[in-house]
């Protein structure tokens, strides 16, 4: 089986956006009629008819409801520290649509429609713009263009696979014109709430431009499918390697449970565990957000019980980088022996002199 245009245009076109639309798939609470009148005007909503297949018809904890749905906590969220643009991207722009962190390489925003819209977004901000991305592509392209320590473009948005095919291949053909960039990468979440986009035609069109390495996102083994193995089927087929990159939700994945389960059905579909991103401080996001040291404890007891490279690297995003939130196995030095401790939480001392 593989998917057409079709498939991908019927999706699009049959959005669920109302919640009339959404009594197809789920029985709707009286606190979710309240949240979408109280939160409508604050983001956006709407998701796929796949997406909305996947959600319990009756239970509110599913984790693809809590991802997609409005909920009540996101207006009576009191934070300190929360923002709309938490990671500081406007003062990190050198030019509309760029974000620029670090030297060797840039974020190139060519996009603002998403095909479903996370309630965690940290780019929220990105939504309420008055000029399309699409207007900003030359100077986007001349800054990169320009600046010859960029090595790394990561495509993102919004989600630049909501990109007509030519408008995109435009996009990455005049990348590869710069002789300074050397890769090319996509973030998107469409083989997570519209895997029917992933067709034949374009992923011959991406295999073009190699190398292109293409970062998805999936926080619930919940989500993935026999569709999303069809369509990772497709891109690696292209050549294309797949990377996760999840956030870690409060009621969705902060279980070692969970995210063992996660980690592995990502490989079963040849996707690479990659990040585990701490949830960022956006306004109306509290009832997500889980503290750093529970996010350490699980990674910290994933390992050996897993694959060692199922285990993905839990960070911090932060407007001057990522931090790895990491868990510490050294526990003391004893002469010319370190100690360390095992996942069985036995000592191993190791022969290691100091000169």
């Amino acid at each position: 089986m593989h998917f057409t245009q079709k498939d991908y245009q019927k999706q699009i076109d049959e959005r669920v956006v109302t919640l009339e639309q959404l009594k197809q798939f789920i029985d709707i609470t009286d606190d979710t009629k309240a949240a979408f009148t109280k939160l409508r005007k604050l983001f956006k909503w709407g998701t796929t008819p796949y997406y909305a297949s996947l959600m319990d018809k009756e239970d509110t904890a599913c984790p693809v409801r809590l991802q997609t749905l409005p909920s009540v906590w996101e207006a009576q969220d009191c934070t300190p520290c929360a923002s709309s643009d938490p990671l500081m991207e406007t003062e990190n722009s050198p030019v509309e649509n760029i974000v620029q962190v670090y030297n060797d390489r840039v974020a190139f925003c060519i996009s603002d429609a998403c095909a479903s819209f996370c309630r965690f977004c940290f780019r929220k901000y990105y939504f309420n713009k008055k000029k399309s991305a699409r207007e900003t592509f030359d100077k986007g392209l001349e800054y990169i263009r320009s600046n010859k320590e960029i090595r790394d473009v990561l495509l993102t948005g919004g989600d630049p696979f909501l990109l007509d095919d030519e408008t995109l291949e435009t996009v990455l053909r005049r990348l590869r014109e710069i002789k300074h960039v050397q890769i090319i990468r996509i973030g998107t979440r469409l083989l997570c709430t519209l895997p029917q986009r992933f067709n034949a035609k374009i992923a011959g069109m991406l295999e073009k431009y190699h190398p292109i390495y293409i970062n998805v996102q999936f926080n619930h083994p919940k989500e993935i499918t026999n569709e999303v193995r069809i369509a990772a089927s497709t891109l690696l087929k292209a050549g294309i390697p797949l990377q996760n990159q999840s956030v870690l939700l409060k009621g969705i994945n902060d279980s070692v449970k969970v995210m063992k389960h996660l980690v592995e059905k990502l490989l079963s579909v040849r996707i690479i565990p990659y990040y585990v991103f701490q949830c960022q401080l956006v306004a109306g996001t509290t009832h997500f957000r889980v503290k750093i040291e529970d996010g350490i404890d699980i990674m910290r007891r994933l390992r050996g019980i897993t694959t060692g490279f199922a285990i993905p690297q839990y960070v911090l995003d932060t407007p001057y980088g990522k931090v790895p939130l990491s868990y510490n196995r050294f526990v003391t030095r004893k002469g010319d022996y370190v100690l360390l401790e095992t996942y069985k939480n036995k000592i191993w001392h190791e022969f290691n002199p100091l000169g």
